[in-house]
């Protein structure tokens, strides 16, 4: 049944994006400013760049837990390259190394050691995370040599962060490849019936270890940023992102039963999740709050249409 514009999820999240402007600029004065929104784009972009990538593995049928692991481990490989005097390129080629390495393990476990997703990366999430905490212990490490600021501090243009203008474009890459392209229709069938895939002659594995290995990749991209905005490295970091991120997917329509969503959808709830946590905090609502306020987020978004398609 073909479904009205005005019916659809990325309508109701478009609305959702103008009732929060609308909100935040009569609560705080200052919400409307060029300079406040420039800042709310770093409350999202890390966040949305691997919600891309994983928005295409759910919609496969799969999914990882071990993303925002895989950036404190990124993070703590860049932090001791830059401790032996790593330059810049060596940090961001060890930063995406480690992130891709990391990806490949979460799809061969899923692939050839035949674990399910959510029990493997669950595994891993600790794993990595672990490893991190044990190389670093307690230590900070910010020995990074000044040009490496440019990728999370950096403008493109005006108040056009470099972050905003990345996301933008590999938004857009994304949403050509899933929308408009073979292998975008074989993930959609892959996550409605991988068993029908298979005798279709679609090679499910492979496909299912690239997009693990594709999540990672975005995973070490987003510890480059996060890492070169906050000039330092310490095992925490990223810590409880995996949530967010996450519900930035389930929010923007993905189905975490797979073969459903859209990447726009994905972008409308990245803007969405964005300006929520950045207006919350112009309001000095708590961290805490924040954190109740997105668990109560997921809980709705998966419940309401698992409630709604029972009818």
């Amino acid at each position: 049944m073909k479904v009205s514009p005005l019916l659809r999820w990325e309508t109701m999240l478009a609305v959702v994006v103008v009732l929060e402007f609308v909100l935040f600029s009569n609560i705080s004065p200052y919400f409307l400013s060029v300079d406040t929104l420039s800042d709310a784009s770093f409350n999202f972009t890390e966040r949305a760049l691997v919600a891309l990538p994983l928005a295409l593995l759910i919609i496969a049928g799969e999914i990882d837990i071990s993303v925002a692991a895989i950036i404190a481990l990124a993070s703590v490989a860049m932090g001791l390259g830059a401790a032996h005097g790593v330059g810049t390129p060596g940090l961001v080629l060890l930063g995406l190394g480690t992130g891709l390495a990391a990806g490949m393990i979460n799809g061969a476990l899923v692939t050839v050691g035949r674990v399910p997703s959510i029990v493997a990366t669950i595994g891993t999430m600790t794993l990595f995370r672990g490893a991190a905490y044990a190389v670093l212990g307690d230590r900070v490490l910010k020995d990074y040599p000044a040009s490496f600021a440019a990728f999370g501090q950096g403008y493109f243009a005006g108040p056009v962060s470099n972050e905003l203008v990345l996301f933008a474009v590999f938004a857009v890459l994304f949403a050509v490849f899933l929308h408009r392209t073979r292998w975008g229709r074989s993930i959609y069938a892959i996550g409605a019936n991988p068993v029908a895939s298979r005798f279709a002659g679609v090679a499910v594995n492979r496909y299912r270890f690239a997009l693990f290995a594709l999540t990672g990749l975005f995973s070490g991209l987003a510890a480059v940023l996060l890492t070169s905005r906050l000039g330092s490295t310490r095992p925490s970091i990223a810590q409880g992102w995996e949530l967010e991120i996450i519900s930035i997917v389930i929010l923007g329509g993905v189905s975490v039963w797979g073969g459903k969503g859209s990447i726009p959808g994905v972008v409308l709830a990245a803007l969405v999740f964005g300006l929520v946590t950045f207006g919350l905090g112009l309001m000095n609502i708590p961290g805490i709050v924040m954190s109740i306020f997105i668990g109560l987020l997921l809980i709705l978004v998966v419940a309401v249409p698992a409630l709604l398609n029972r009818r």
